[in-house]
């Protein structure tokens, strides 16, 4: 099945137990049960707000975040999540880093623990831009249920592609 590329990672067994919600058309249920309702974080200056405090909270010292918007463009089937970039500039001198986050515009209506985790993989980006053991480990020191949120998100992916949206 194409839509279980999101967990292949996680092995055989993970793997046949989705399927067998797919089918028996529970994924949706599974994900309600756990997740009941979407975040209130509907428009960009809410969402730089948020990532905002959640860098001030656990990465004071890293690099300042220029822009944060939900980006209409992003298409997660394809592409990501969201997307950390790094521009550079150069004015007289010196050298201008502006860091941006855009994240998929689907996102405005998932869970809470979604667009927590979500910032939360984008904001480790600013201290560690590959995905080792040290980029994992900050996620999980700003969000200690990263990888649970990580794989709902997976299923969430999944469910998107075969149901369409869970929460409207």
């Amino acid at each position: 099945m194409k839509s279980l590329r999101y967990i292949t990672a996680y092995g055989e067994e993970t793997t046949q137990k989705v399927a067998q919600l797919i089918r028996e058309e529970k994924l949706s249920t599974l994900l309600l049960r756990r997740y009941p309702k979407p975040h209130s974080i509907s428009t960009d200056k809410a969402l730089y707000s948020y990532t905002q405090s959640l860098k001030n909270e656990y990465l004071k010292k890293s690099p300042p975040l220029s822009k944060v918007l939900y980006d209409n463009n992003i298409h997660i089937i394809h592409d990501a999540l969201g997307l950390h970039t790094y521009a550079h500039r150069i004015q007289g001198n010196k050298i201008k880093r502006k860091n941006e986050i855009r994240i998929g515009a689907i996102f405005k209506q998932t869970p809470s623990e979604f667009i927590r985790m979500i910032v939360t993989h984008e904001l480790a980006h600013l201290k560690e831009k590959e995905h080792n053991k040290a980029f994992y480990k900050l996620c999980t020191h700003i969000e200690p249920n990263y990888a649970q949120y990580e794989f709902d998100m997976r299923l969430y992916m999944i469910h998107l592609e075969v149901f369409g949206k869970v929460w409207e």
